[in-house]
């Protein structure tokens, strides 16, 4: 049986100089990322530079943290290939190690420019969850970030386009395009939050519901990944997450990990669920979420 090629991982050969489509599709995403949080930072009474000074500093810390903590947990091969370390290209770029670092140095940028950090962190959490919805793509075009075997007539059954089904071939097995249901996720956090905004909340909440929203579909679809990072952990916590996750088997099977009983993804990702739901409730029950998101009420509608 033959099957159709695979997408060109390279967008772009010059000699030696390779152009993947992994970067291009970042590159895209931090650029339509910048321009929203611009744009929304000009109804906040804030220059366009603070955006894009904050990039020089966020942009290679996110790409830092988020290579630092893949290979933190693949270092059993990576301490044997070190020369792979620094190959984002070929994929191996966790976002919660880019969010971390993306964060760290946002918190201290903002606090050099005397803003206040959950002003912008409201301001930019769209294009945070804009850029991971189109970040994804990069998976696709890497055939990574997929979930367990499926079948064709399974990948037609979701009336997806035979390109995109094609893709999901890996050597002749087809996969649950997880990349693209975290996708889609994605952008409908990118609707929730835009909505959100516009009813004014208060200052903070439009990053807590991000870090929630995502985490909530990462925590799922996680489960159906056959990549993982993982490591042995306590039996109770791994019945913990494996219990959350049950429903998901009324209709899938999990993806299965090579190693280890608790995935990375999943923990940090229920952690943060938990910790957005304790920031919105104490910050109000202190009184501490007083100002609203945006000040003028009237140019929300504007």
């Amino acid at each position: 049986m033959q099957f159709a090629q695979a997408i060109d991982p390279v967008a772009v050969s010059l000699g030696p100089i390779q152009v993947h489509w992994y970067g291009i599709i970042m590159g895209t995403a931090v650029l339509l990322g910048l321009l929203i949080a611009i744009r929304e930072g000009q109804r906040h009474g804030l220059d366009s530079e603070l955006f894009l000074d904050m990039m020089i500093w966020v942009i290679p810390a996110a790409i830092v943290g988020a290579r630092l903590y893949y290979v933190a947990f693949e270092w059993e091969y990576y301490w044997q290939n070190p020369g792979d370390i620094i190959a984002v290209w070929k994929g191996g770029l966790a976002i919660h190690g880019g969010l971390i670092g993306a964060l760290l140095a946002g918190a201290f940028f903002v606090k050099k420019r005397g803003v206040p950090f959950l002003q912008i962190a409201d301001i930019v959490a769209p294009s945070i969850i804009l850029g991971q919805a189109i970040g994804r793509w990069g998976n696709f075009m890497n055939q990574e970030a997929h979930g367990g075997e499926v079948s064709r007539q399974f990948l037609e059954g979701l009336y997806l386009p035979d390109w995109l089904i094609n893709q999901m071939n890996i050597q002749g097995v087809y996969y649950h395009p997880t990349f693209l249901y975290e996708s889609i996720w994605n952008v409908a956090g990118l609707v929730i939050l835009l909505l959100l905004r516009r009813w004014n909340p208060r200052r903070g909440e439009i990053f807590f519901t991000y870090l929630i929203w995502y985490s909530l579909g990462r925590f799922f679809i996680e489960g159906l990944r056959t990549d993982s990072l993982t490591f042995d952990g306590p039996a109770w916590l791994a019945s913990l997450l494996n219990g959350l996750w049950s429903p998901m088997r009324v209709l899938f099977e999990p993806g299965m990990m090579a190693d280890g009983n608790i995935r990375v993804a999943q923990l940090v990702s229920l952690s943060l669920v938990l910790l957005g739901i304790i920031l919105i409730l104490l910050r109000r029950m202190k009184g501490l979420a007083k100002d609203p998101y945006l000040k003028s009420k009237e140019s929300v509608s504007g």
